[in-house]
């Protein structure tokens, strides 16, 4: 099929249009823009600055891609932008900032996931593959948000938290913290982890025996309060010295989230160089 351009809409002739694209009216596109095959822009919809967006995402009415990150220290000469890989979905209003010039200068949105209304994500944040930033979700500069997370409506994450792998945040949360991987956390002011996401494991097809670890690890380190290496050392004893990766992944992220400042691993961050190069998309 071949492209389709609304004639009310403004669309720079240096944009890279890819093929079956569709421009509805009233949307702005601008001339440093690459859009991939098969994606849909409804109306009223602005990409600005430098984004590459991959194939058979879809913008609702009134999303902003790519507009200067809300930084006073960003200048508009600055060579940052936003990426976008595939099968994501924009709902009405969400706004995507491009980069500061901060750890690598972009923004990045992975694949297949679902960002509904009003939803915000500021300069140089991460979010990973398959996540659901549900209704007026705002995330601050330079959070991480992993693979098949959900952060629930008029939630608001602190710049430079993690939210980890499968992990559920409640709705109406500030999250100032890092939250582990598979865990669930709630509670309005400082959520706490009060279980394990069990829902999202089992559909992410994670076995019941890693289930039932997952849930052991969370007692050991949140209800009986034992450091790190003694959770691994318990738990590798009951395991017979057999980790699941889950195991480890969960583990790791609480010692890095104890070795950083305020409670965010990451905020080490701020100290550290540009990097040279763009990080790689997540498969």
């Amino acid at each position: 099929m071949s492209t389709r351009i609304s004639r009310l809409s403004d669309v720079h002739q240096s944009a890279r249009i890819g093929d079956d694209v569709e421009i509805g009216p009233f949307c702005v596109v601008g001339p440093d823009v690459t859009i991939g095959n098969g994606t849909k822009l409804d109306s009223n919809v602005a990409v600005q600055g430098k984004v590459i967006i991959g194939e058979r995402n879809r913008f609702w009415p009134n999303c902003v891609i790519g507009g200067e990150p809300q930084d006073v220290s960003f200048r508009a000469d600055a060579d940052t932008g936003v990426e976008i890989g595939d099968d994501n979905l924009f709902r009405e209003g969400v706004t995507v900032s491009r980069g500061a010039e901060k750890e690598d200068h972009w923004t990045r949105i992975g694949n297949g996931n679902m960002l509904m209304a009003n939803a915000h994500v500021a300069h140089n944040c991460h979010v990973f593959n398959n996540t659901f930033l549900v209704n007026g979700v705002l995330l601050g500069g330079h959070v991480h948000v992993h693979d098949r997370a959900i952060v629930s409506g008029n939630s608001v994450v602190h710049h430079f938290a993690t939210i980890g792998k499968l992990a559920f945040i409640s709705g109406g949360c500030r999250v100032p913290n890092d939250i582990p991987p598979f865990m669930l956390a709630c509670g309005s002011d400082n959520p706490e982890v009060r279980t394990i996401n069990l829902i999202g494991m089992r559909r992410a097809g994670i076995s019941e025996p890693t289930i039932r670890t997952i849930k052991r690890a969370h007692r050991l380190v949140f209800r009986e309060h034992k450091r790190i290496g003694e959770v691994r050392k318990i738990l590798t004893d009951e395991l017979e010295g057999i980790i699941p990766l889950e195991l480890n992944t969960l583990l790791t992220a609480i010692e890095q989230q104890s070795a950083g400042k305020q409670g965010r691993a990451r905020e080490a961050v701020r100290d550290a160089p540009p990097a040279d190069s763009k990080q790689s998309k997540a498969a």
